[in-house]
């Protein structure tokens, strides 16, 4: 440590040479390497902080938009729960931005436009509705999709083995499965002449079918080929008028029901069942496990849950640089066959036993 003492003197007295001298060169050049010091300590300093800026900007967590038609449900949790298996954990180093519309399909091109301005890395979108809704925005942001009918038809992909542009995902698109629907409903009600259609009002229709969604065409087609007359009937949500469609399909003559697996039916299907059974009208909702729990006679066909599971591959990859039109389209068919036998005791039918042995699941 330096000791310095100033000791008062003459003040005539000039300092040229002498230890004061050089003391005061010593200190002058101490101050100096002083400075250096600090100068690159300082530079030091700047550097660091630069480099955690750069790799924070380079580290931005990815953010995934959610378009869903209806509301918070198992294939969200499923979808949550898939990303989780692949490493990712949400707020850490993945955001979800999720969009409910509860059935009001009108608020999905608002959802999408505020998803698109959110700048999210990848959309996905449950229902055909809301990849309509991003596809109409002419944005270039990844979508992958799930629960929609022949993705082709509707314009969203040029094949399935090559999608192109920035749309790919799962489909349960089975051309054979609405004349499996209706022949197992004939075998029901082998009598039955006349069966309602009960649809969506607000699912777009297919561009190369004019007031016809892929959905509804081939239910029609279906229903006549054995030998019954479709009655086409459409609600509208959020709140669609039930009563009105179960009135029509009484003047009708409706013998039984088909319930589209499409989002306003999703959403009420347990009101729609229950109100079925008052009318003591078999129902066959297209689903399968997934429309199991709305109580309704039969449920039949590709649950939307058993597409979900592949959703998040899809979206890891394209965080990770794949194209969306390079990445095929898979198709997911599982025909799940669930009787209800507390709905056949409620409306009077009796389900042959030998259609119950081939059920995949009996609900007693």
């Amino acid at each position: 440590m330096l000791n310095v003492s100033f000791v008062e003197s003459d003040p005539t007295r000039t300092w040229t040479s002498g230890a004061p001298l050089k003391l005061l060169l010593r200190l002058e050049a101490w101050i100096v390497e002083i400075a250096r010091i600090v100068r690159v300590l300082l530079t030091a300093s700047g550097l660091v902080l630069a480099t955690g800026v750069a790799e924070a900007q380079q580290a931005k967590i990815p953010r995934v938009g959610l378009l869903v038609l209806g509301g918070p449900a198992p294939t969200i949790d499923a979808f949550r729960r898939g990303l989780g298996e692949l490493g990712y954990i949400e707020g850490r180093n993945i955001l979800i931005e999720p969009r409910f519309a509860e059935g009001q399909l009108d608020r999905v091109p608002e959802f999408a436009a505020e998803l698109v301005r959110l700048d999210v890395d990848v959309i996905v979108a449950l229902g055909a509705v809301g990849v309509r809704a991003v596809q109409a925005l002419k944005a270039k942001v990844p979508v992958v999709f799930a629960a929609v009918i022949d993705p082709v038809a509707v314009g969203f992909a040029a094949t399935l083995e090559r999608p192109g542009g920035n749309i790919t995902g799962i489909t349960s698109f089975d051309p054979q499965q609405p004349s499996k629907q209706f022949a197992l409903l004939k075998q029901v009600l082998p009598g039955g002449t006349r069966v309602a259609v009960l649809s969506d009002q607000d699912i777009p229709d297919a561009p190369s079918d004019p007031g016809w969604n892929p959905l509804e065409r081939a239910p029609d087609t279906a229903a006549r080929a054995v030998g019954l007359q479709p009655q086409r009937l459409k609600v509208r949500g959020p709140t669609p008028e039930l009563d009105g469609a179960f009135t029509a399909m009484k003047r009708e003559g409706a013998e039984a029901l088909v319930v589209l697996d499409v989002p306003v039916t999703g959403l009420h299907r347990k009101q729609i069942a229950e109100l079925a059974i008052a009318h003591r009208l078999p129902t066959l909702f297209v689903g399968g496990r997934g429309r199991s729990d709305a109580g309704g006679l039969i449920a039949y066909g590709t649950s939307i849950l058993d597409t979900v599971p592949p959703l998040p591959g899809y979206v890891d990859k394209i965080l990770k640089g794949a194209k969306p039109g390079d990445m095929p389209i898979q198709v997911i068919i599982r025909h799940s066959v669930i009787f209800n036998l507390r709905t056949a005791r409620a409306i009077g039918v009796t389900i042959p036993p030998e259609l119950l042995k081939q059920a995949d699941q009996v609900i007693e």
